[in-house]
């Protein structure tokens, strides 16, 4: 595995109206920042550029030497509304002046607020709407929820897919080589992720995959599916086509569908939620990352005969007001500026931008995912060993002033803020081509 020097190193200047690189990267400045991580931290929490972030406005980050990052993480796609968006920073500091920082469930104003804002851009059916704090624990409540109304005790999810890292969500997720510590025996079916490309590579007709997925399972066994309308190390979408049949299927087996919109919720995709890419409703949404563009919270949405099965839906910090106020804040933000449909019509540039390196570099991108502003390009390595190379690509962004997610899957993940501008995101790939580039001249 491939190892970001914390040590600075030369890097030429760089000075545009959205990026400047003016010091060593990183910073010398921030090398006792780094060093501390790296002593008093595990490695998992030192893992993503050694950028020591002083603070963040709108599309761009900043260390305290004065150098400027475009962004192409929303911080892993929390700011959708942009960093520091100055309607969020007055939302919570209203919680601040009105000294309400922490409520329990207790009910407050901000909470009733909220729900109505939310519940009022949903389909009908939805009508209950359960909080927490992070995106793992939205989905072990979606999952609790679906075998306390179903009474049936397994669930299906995707190969490859990511539902979070506490037991029940990550269990629940594809990834297999992270569930080797846990010592229980899993309660989920995974079935082969129905990307449009998996299905054409297969020479079936999407039904006739969609048959074949769930050949031998018995649905009375199962209270639930969860799926991600994209996975997130890819941006691949789910068939359209693929997810009727599943709707169909869940509908008629009474067994509950819940998408997973932690990374691809509140306008990400070109959509408020990216469900309604595929014409479907499901029955339960799980969301976080993207809903307060700043502090922790996450929900979980559904209808009150799913909801009401249990009293023990609640959570310590599930509500708290500051967060909720930011969220509403966020929410409304994205709703009054339009960015839902600006997330379109930016994915549009994107897709346009990326189509075009591909033409001009055919042997190195392989393939691309884009849909609004979430991006997978899939890179091929001369040597063969695409995770490293694509690590190389974007620590050469990096020094030349675009920060992006490390993915350790031989992609590069373009999420920015969905507030970023048209000439900031086309001068961000343009980075990401310059990096290509260099990292070529040094394998020649």
């Amino acid at each position: 595995m491939y190892s970001f020097s914390i040590y600075p190193k030369k890097c030429e200047k760089v000075q545009t109206k959205n990026r400047i690189i003016k010091t060593d990267i990183p910073s010398p400045e921030t090398l006792d920042v780094l060093k501390s991580c790296l002593e008093n931290e595990p490695v998992s929490m030192n893992d993503q550029l050694p950028i020591v972030w002083d603070h963040a406005e709108n599309f761009n980050i900043y260390d305290i030497s004065g150098n400027k990052w475009i962004d192409f993480t929303s911080s892993i796609f929390v700011a959708n509304v942009g960093h520091s968006n100055k309607n969020v920073i007055e939302a919570i500091q209203k919680s601040l002046d009105k000294k309400l920082i922490n409520s329990y469930y207790y009910a407050t104003q901000e909470r009733v607020d909220f729900t109505n804002l939310i519940l009022s851009i949903l389909p009908e059916s939805f009508d209950k709407i359960f909080f927490l704090s992070t995106g793992s624990e939205s989905v072990e409540a979606a999952i609790k929820m679906s075998i306390n109304f179903t009474k049936r005790k397994k669930i299906i999810s995707f190969i490859g897919g990511f539902h979070g890292k506490t037991m029940g969500s990550n269990l629940a997720g594809g990834k297999f080589k992270s569930q080797e510590w846990i010592p229980v025996n899993s309660f989920v079916t995974h079935l082969k992720y129905a990307s449009q490309s998996e299905i054409e590579e297969s020479g079936l007709t999407d039904y006739e995959f969609f048959k074949k997925s769930i050949d031998g399972i018995n649905p009375l066994e199962y209270a639930s599916v969860i799926f991600e309308p994209y996975q997130g190390w890819s941006a691949e979408f789910l068939s359209k086509e693929y997810v009727k049949y599943l709707r169909d299927w869940c509908t008629e087996n009474r067994i509950l569908l819940i998408s997973d919109e932690i990374q691809s919720g509140f306008g990400r995709t070109g959509k408020l939620f990216a469900y309604e890419h595929f014409n479907i409703v499901p029955d339960i949404i799980t969301c976080a990352k993207g809903i307060s563009s700043s502090l922790p919270l996450s929900v979980v949405i559904t209808r009150g005969e799913i909801a009401n099965t249990d009293m023990s839906y609640n959570s310590t910090h599930g509500s708290n007001p500051v967060a909720v106020n930011a969220s509403y804040a966020s929410l409304k933000f994205l709703l009054d500026n339009n960015l839902i449909f600006e997330s379109e019509r930016k994915g549009n540039i994107l897709k346009k931008e990326l189509e075009k390196w591909q033409k001009e570099r055919p042997h190195y991108i392989k393939k691309i995912n884009s849909k609004g502003l979430v991006a997978g390009v899939f890179i091929e390595s001369p040597d063969g060993n695409n995770i490293d190379f694509v690590d190389k690509i974007i620590e050469k962004a990096m020094c030349l002033g675009l920060m992006s997610i490390r993915t350790q899957s031989g992609t590069l993940k373009i999420g920015p803020p969905l507030t970023i501008t048209d000439d900031a995101l086309i001068e961000g790939i343009e980075v990401l081509k310059e990096s290509l580039d260099l990292c070529l001249d040094t394998l020649v």
